[in-house]
């Protein structure tokens, strides 16, 4: 899916990967004792600056801090915009 934003500098667009709703053993799990999610798929990329070219790309399965980024709605779906920075691995 082609989104008309374009991160600037070192940020890029996350879209959340939600949180399992059942545990290993089968357990349902109440919406309101999950943890916010903390894996997403990089939607889109900004270009970096001169001194930090960007190591993501879109497509990346990545893991962040839990209270990073900037919630966003676009065209119905949940995102989050952060710097490169605030992501801890690509998985």
């Amino acid at each position: 899916m082609k989104l008309n934003i374009k991160p600037l500098a070192d940020r890029v667009l996350v879209e959340p990967i939600e949180a399992e709703t059942k545990t290993a053993s089968g357990i349902i799990i109440p919406d309101n004792a999950k943890e916010k999610p903390q894996k997403g798929k990089i939607m889109a990329v900004g270009k970096g600056t001169k001194d930090n070219p960007m190591t993501v790309k879109v497509g990346d399965l990545v893991l962040y801090g839990k209270y990073s980024g900037t919630e966003l709605k676009l065209e119905g779906k949940d995102y989050l915009i952060m710097s490169e920075k605030d992501i801890l691995a690509i998985v």
